[in-house]
């Protein structure tokens, strides 16, 4: 995108798909876990998504769904398949759009990065298992799956693509970070096939890309498209930025609405804050530098979140030519955060203060904090600043254990 220094966070913007937005200001993804038994919305996410939509956002982008009910990042989260019933997800839809906010679903198939107690399917580029130290032990192996599998997800991210469109989403973004099943395919360090989808970049980009093309032709011309996508694994010998680069070159053909630039996986949570390879990230706009670079050579609108939480921020995001600023934990504690910055600028909300060494159970702990304020907006409560981190990850786990038990009462057993 061409740098405009005219433009700020509250001017609007037209995607490429036509998908006008109100302002540059996103509600990105965060995990919820606030399914029902059925793994669709329950109504203390829908009062979530009512609030952000109320409180400003241009854009809304949802906690990740399954494409698959059997391969599930965790207890208590989304999946939709051909044959779900949609009217919770059309509830979620219509709340998403209040206050002329647009709703993107993200979609998503974790491959690996399954916990070993919730059962199902393990499935990766090839059969190489998370390295989480001495909590290896809490994943599975997982399997190189064959071609006819790799079919299958593609078949499974175009039916919940339809399934989302038909819901009233105003489209959906393809989950390709953070370690799961499509950042496998493209990171060398869990990609050693040695056919069509291994081996150079544009074969390991190739799952991604098929289906990419798969939802845009199944789809109807006006539904958002868009991708996010790691701009390096932020381990040694992983998914480089210039890899990044060459992602999005090979998208920009797809017609797709914006790119949106993270890092990280669960090997190295760089989406908090923190690598594994001793680069050093910013402390605010993690990723901004990366997502500048890229713009600047991408005829693809990019989006960049990771530690945005002050207005000024978010402005310098847009004033370095990228297109949208993608915004989450500070949502997670004030979720009518865009509409207080439109009066009080200065205004910065609380933050999750986690001071635990272990870097696991630090990142544990940082999400559970999230994932409490998340579930206090769907409560209709105010964010609980100082919540006790230690405190919080225990009762995460507990409730994570009864999740997991319902679930596989219903799916697995």
């Amino acid at each position: 995108m061409p740098k405009n220094q005219q433009q700020s966070v509250f001017t609007s913007v037209t995607l490429p798909s036509g998908l006008v937005l109100k302002n540059r200001l996103v509600k990105a993804a965060m995990e919820e876990n606030l399914a029902d038994a059925d793994l669709t919305p329950s109504q203390v996410l829908k009062n979530c998504y009512n609030a952000w939509a109320k409180g400003g956002v241009g854009l809304i982008i949802t906690g990740n769904v399954m494409v698959d009910h059997l391969a599930m990042t965790g207890p208590g989260g989304l999946a939709l398949e051909h044959n779900t019933d949609i009217t919770p997800f059309a509830e979620l839809a219509r709340l998403g759009q209040q206050n002329d906010s647009k709703i993107v679903m993200q979609i998503n198939h974790p491959g690996r990065q399954v916990f070993k107690k919730m059962g199902g399917k393990v499935l990766s580029a090839s059969n190489v298992a998370l390295n989480m130290g001495k909590h290896s032990h809490l994943f599975g192996q997982p399997k190189a799956m064959t071609h006819n599998e790799i079919d299958d997800v593609i078949e499974r991210f175009t039916n919940t693509a339809l399934q989302a469109q038909k819901a009233g989403f105003d489209g959906v973004q393809i989950h390709a970070a953070h370690g799961y099943l499509l950042a496998q395919f493209l990171s060398p360090l869990t990609n050693k096939r040695d056919d069509k989808y291994g081996g150079s970049l544009e074969n390991r980009a190739r799952l991604l890309t098929q289906i990419t093309q798969k939802i845009k032709a199944s789809c109807a011309n006006n539904f958002s498209v868009s991708v996010k996508l790691n701009s390096a694994d932020f381990q040694r010998g992983g998914f480089e930025p210039s890899d990044a680069q060459a992602v999005i070159t090979l998208l920009s053909d797809l017609n797709i609405d914006f790119v949106e630039l993270s890092g990280g996986s669960y090997e190295a949570p760089a989406m908090q804050g923190k690598t594994a390879d001793e680069r050093t990230l910013a402390r605010e706009a993690y990723f901004l530098e990366f997502a500048k670079t890229i713009s600047e050579q991408s005829s693809i609108p990019i989006m960049t979140t990771g530690g945005i939480s002050r207005l000024s921020v978010a402005n310098n995001v847009i004033d370095s030519g990228v297109a949208l600023a993608g915004i989450a934990t500070a949502l997670a504690y004030k979720p009518d955060l865009v509409s207080i910055w439109q009066k009080q600028p200065e205004f910065i909300p609380a933050a999750p203060n986690v001071q635990i060494k272990d870097k696991t159970i630090a990142g544990l702990a940082t999400m559970a904090l999230v994932k409490r304020q998340i579930h206090r907006i769907g409560q209709g409560k105010g964010a609980k600043v100082n919540a006790s981190a230690v405190f919080t990850l225990i009762y995460d786990q507990i409730r994570s254990l009864k999740l997991t038990k319902r679930y596989k009462k219903h799916y697995i057993e």
